[in-house]
């Protein structure tokens, strides 16, 4: 039966990604108790015979941080799911019910779409509104301080604009980096185009344009 591998070298991270197609993984830490229900309950199912051929695994972030920074974990218990190496769902906090449904889905899931697909729904995310706004979280509950002051800024124009929270898509929060060049989030498109991250909105708030900007 298969068991939880505790990885704490980055040569075993990387070795554990190359002998398989389908990953599990916790990023956390011994000492915090919700990464250990976590842990307990991807040992119940990594016995099971459905998810033999996944690989669990639990990555001790602060042995090896390369790592932590390398996926952008900002906190413990966080769970990513991987197939063929690409990141496609993301759990961040204790969600045990997400974390077994997730795995379910994960077994008998094909290659993930080709970059062509993914560019084109970037695009139709991008072009759901006149004003989009890629954050971590929503508007009602942002999870960050940069994403809170962007939309403390947007409801203070009084006008309308749609949200997306990149912590729900793994997929979506990596590849919007490459598709627009821009490393950092939130990310604030307008007709379609970007307009740039908290900083960049700060200067038009300061220039007076980015009414104008909202509004063309």
């Amino acid at each position: 039966m298969s068991t939880v591998r505790l990885i704490e070298t980055s040569e075993d991270y990387k070795e554990q990604f190359a002998s398989s197609n389908a990953h599990v993984v916790l990023y956390g830490a011994e000492w915090a108790e919700q990464c250990n229900q976590i842990l307990t309950v991807m040992e119940q199912l990594a016995k099971q015979d459905a998810y033999k051929d996944i690989k669990f695994l639990n990555v001790a972030i602060e042995e090896i941080p390369e790592v932590a920074q390398q996926h952008e974990i900002e906190a413990v218990p966080t769970v990513i799911l991987f197939q063929n190496n690409k990141a496609v769902h993301r759990i961040d906090g204790i969600d045990i019910a997400d974390l077994t449904a997730s795995v379910k889905t994960l077994v008998g899931t094909s290659t993930k779409a080709s970059s062509g697909s993914l560019e084109e729904r970037l695009k139709s995310l991008i072009n759901k509104g006149k004003v989009v706004l890629f954050m971590k979280g929503d508007r009602n509950a942002p999870r960050c301080g940069f994403s809170k002051q962007i939309i403390q800024i947007l409801n203070e124009t009084n006008l309308p604009y749609e949200t997306f929270d990149i912590l729900s898509d793994e997929e979506v929060r990596q590849g919007l980096k490459t598709y627009s060049d821009w490393p950092t989030y939130p990310q604030l498109y307008v007709n379609g185009e970007l307009q740039g991250g908290l900083d960049i909105v700060k200067e038009l708030v300061a220039s007076g344009e980015l009414l104008n900007i909202l509004k063309t």
